[in-house]
């Protein structure tokens, strides 16, 4: 029965972060059916601003856990919508219209540029940004102990998910941002401004990564190619949820963590397997995921 309680712990626990992982790259897929694989990237650059804003804090002399907090979400916040911001008006915005392999392989090539430019930024040295981990202490559950601070990710997690939910279904822009995933040409018709709409959904969706790589932060050591293995995870929770849907996204998340943590406690040596396991399971069964819907060809 511990067994049971430590895997049902640690399986909500990463899947909480593989949620806020996969919500920006499904949040963009579903409204620019654009696969972004800079996302990783994004993810980085939040994970490092956050680090680097950290530790200037401490050394200075700073000691207060809700101004630590405080300058992670605004580095995160602020790296995410201005990398944003540049990717989609710089780039993206040419490349409209054009074949989803092409934008595939463009986002990728985004990707590589940001790794190297992440490099010449803050070199190859890891950075550590434990104090806000440490500062939240242990809590107990039941014989169990487990971090304060994983407590908070999970809890922000809920309320980033809700939030997007609420966002989506319940206010005008998200009804609007649905109708151009129902229909992009009929919302350009009825006066939606289609491109206007594609950078606030690419804003979210970067920023959505940037915040959580800094809410990362504190839990790795933040090093060269951490964008790279997140965005691998992010894709695998998203097609078995289904390319485009938070519903997706989240149920995504927690089998993929559930089983995750199921092998860690079972059998440790297929950690890294049975996450393509179940995802492999489900797309044989359903081809666009849990949630995901088949697109209608247009002829």
């Amino acid at each position: 029965m511990l067994t049971v309680w430590a895997i049902l712990i640690d399986g909500f626990i990463y899947a909480s972060w593989l949620f806020l992982v996969a919500a920006g790259l499904t949040v963009i897929y579903g409204v620019m059916r654009i696969l972004n694989m800079a996302h990783g990237s994004l993810y980085a650059l939040g994970a490092y601003a956050a680090a680097s804003a950290i530790g200037w804090y401490y050394a200075g002399g700073g000691s207060q856990l809700w101004m630590a907090f405080a300058i992670l979400a605004s580095c995160a916040l602020l790296i995410g919508a201005i990398s944003g911001l540049l990717i989609e008006r710089g780039i993206l915005r040419l490349m409209y219209g054009r074949d989803e392999i092409l934008m595939l392989i463009v986002t990728f090539a985004i990707l590589l540029i940001l790794e190297d430019v992440m490099k010449l930024l803050w070199g190859t040295t890891p950075y550590f940004a434990w104090q806000p981990y440490a500062a939240m202490g242990r809590v107990e559950i039941d014989v169990l102990t487990v971090s304060g601070y994983d407590i908070m990710v999970l809890c922000l997690s809920a309320v980033i998910g809700l939030g997007l939910w609420f966002w989506l279904e319940r206010t005008n822009t998200g009804k609007i941002l649905r109708s151009i995933i129902h229909d992009r040409e009929v919302s350009e018709a009825m006066g939606v401004n289609v491109r206007r709409m594609f950078t606030i959904t690419f804003m979210i969706g970067a920023t959505l990564g940037a915040v959580a790589g800094g809410i990362t932060a504190p839990i790795i050591s933040v090093v060269p190619g951490i964008g790279i293995e997140v965005i691998v995870l992010a894709f695998a929770v998203v097609v078995t949820g289904g390319l485009g849907s938070i519903t997706g996204a989240a149920a995504g998340a927690i089998i993929v963590g559930l089983a995750r943590a199921t092998s860690i406690h079972t059998m440790p040596q297929f950690e890294l397997f049975i996450i393509y396991a179940v995802m492999a399971g489900v797309l044989i069964f359903r081809p666009n995921g849990l949630f995901g819907q088949a697109i209608a060809r247009k002829i």
